[in-house]
């Protein structure tokens, strides 16, 4: 497979080197949708073969776009075809694979380029099928296009488990919000002020006794024994005896029967989230050992398991990038600026933030570990921080370039399935 992948690679840099002006290639443009997608025949000169060709998303619909394509070449003595898609959800996923699999040359372009090069086809913002799929072409014949990757069956499964991951993220963070901003500002507002939500007791009141009149017909100790605390601190009894006293004041409105229903089947909901994050950690963890690279991701300081998975996912194959600006773009931490007119030389570039930012975020976390924890990533961080300690904001600024170069570094190690040494901070 990595092998095959190798080829696809080498075959898609020589595309964009020559396919501008060439008089070889069927350009085959497609635009995805969910039950039929619309297909557009043309050269990279710009000559139109078929403007339009429908065909389901189905077997049949794929082996009927095969059998025009193959006909489009033929006809027109073409040598080279490639495909051009534009990723739409995942309904281009079972399609690229079929072309894949069946050896053909496929690409993708960027929404984005998508979006802005509409206009300049015929001048207007004008969108339907069949421009979108003649837009794709015209983009491939430019050769501003990006390389379909076809990961392993391992990296895939690190990809799917950590975008469920992120998903049950999004519905912990949406349970929590109801929680505090639904049913504890309305029915219990004191309790958002003196509760610990990091700690069992808030939830734990929440699904017992949300309702402050409750709280305030029942002696202390009956109190704690309704919402089952055990193991109390001092700290802890001091917050719930707090909040035993603000349920005779509390502001909160009536709670009606559907309140607590409603407050008992979220907290349980939460419950059952969490459970499924931590399962789905594990799950990650198990096949990221699978990978060869996993290990020399976690040897670099600050790297855990789970920084370590999202850097694997995001690079794939580390010989997908020739350089490590090609890395940085990943992630949005190459460097940009806006350089016009007089104070075009002096503007000071800064990170341009596109990309993945759930990884660039994750990365700055390392940085921020690995410069205050590890000796030789705290000796390296207060080198670079000499001269210029009095400078606004130049510890974040400095703690971005060390994420940069802790994600270089881990490129590296990726390529050379090495374990980290600290040499490789002392490296241009």
């Amino acid at each position: 497979m990595q092998q095959e992948n190798f080829s696809r690679l080498k075959e898609f840099r020589q595309l964009k080197k020559e396919i501008r002006g060439s008089q070889d290639y069927l350009i085959v443009g497609i635009d995805v949708a969910k039950d039929k997608h619309n297909a557009f025949f043309g050269t990279a000169m710009g000559k139109v073969l078929y403007r339009r060709l429908i065909f389901d998303n189905d077997s049949e619909g794929f082996g009927r776009l095969m059998l025009q394509t193959k006909a489009t070449a033929v006809q027109h003595s073409l040598k080279k075809v490639v495909y051009g898609l534009e990723p739409t959800a995942n309904y281009h996923k079972p399609l690229g694979e079929y072309l894949i699999k069946n050896g053909c040359t496929v690409v993708l372009v960027g929404t984005d380029a998508v979006k802005k090069n509409r206009t300049l086809l015929d001048g207007r913002w004008d969108k339907h099928d069949t421009k979108d799929s003649a837009n794709v072409a015209d983009l491939i014949s430019q050769g501003k296009c990006l390389y379909y990757e076809s990961p392993s069956v391992e990296l895939r499964d690190v990809r799917n488990l950590l975008s469920f991951q992120r998903k049950l993220k999004k519905m912990e963070h949406a349970l929590r919000m109801r929680i505090r901003n639904h049913l504890v500002a309305q029915y219990f507002p004191e309790l958002d002020k003196c509760c610990n939500w990091g700690a069992h007791e808030g939830l734990a009141i929440v699904k017992s006794c949300l309702n402050p009149k409750l709280i305030s017909d029942l002696q202390y100790d009956e109190f704690l024994r309704k919402i089952q605390t055990r193991g109390r601190s001092l700290a802890q009894q001091k917050r719930l005896s707090q909040i035993w006293r603000n349920a005779y004041t509390s502001i909160g409105s009536e709670v009606v029967p559907s309140v607590d229903f409603e407050a008992r089947m979220i907290v349980n909901l939460l419950g059952q989230v969490r459970m499924s994050i931590t399962d789905t950690q594990e799950q990650i963890h198990i096949v990221c050992r699978e990978l060869p690279e996993y290990e020399c991701l976690l040897s670099i300081p600050g790297f855990g398991p789970d920084i370590s998975a999202k850097v694997l996912g995001a690079i794939g194959d580390p010989w997908r990038f020739n350089t490590s600006a090609q890395v940085l773009k990943l992630v949005g931490m190459d460097l940009s600026a806006s350089r016009s007119g007089k104070n075009s030389d002096s503007v000071t570039p800064s990170i341009s933030k596109k990309g993945k930012s759930g990884l660039r975020y994750a990365i700055y976390q390392a940085a921020l570990i690995a410069s205050s924890k590890n000796k030789y990533f705290i000796e390296y961080f207060t080198n670079k921080l000499i001269g210029r300690e009095k400078e606004k904001g130049i510890k974040t600024k400095m703690r971005v370039k060390l994420a940069a170069k802790m994600l270089v570094i881990a490129w590296t190690l990726m390529r050379k399935k090495e374990q980290f040494d600290p040499k490789y901070l002392n490296r241009d």
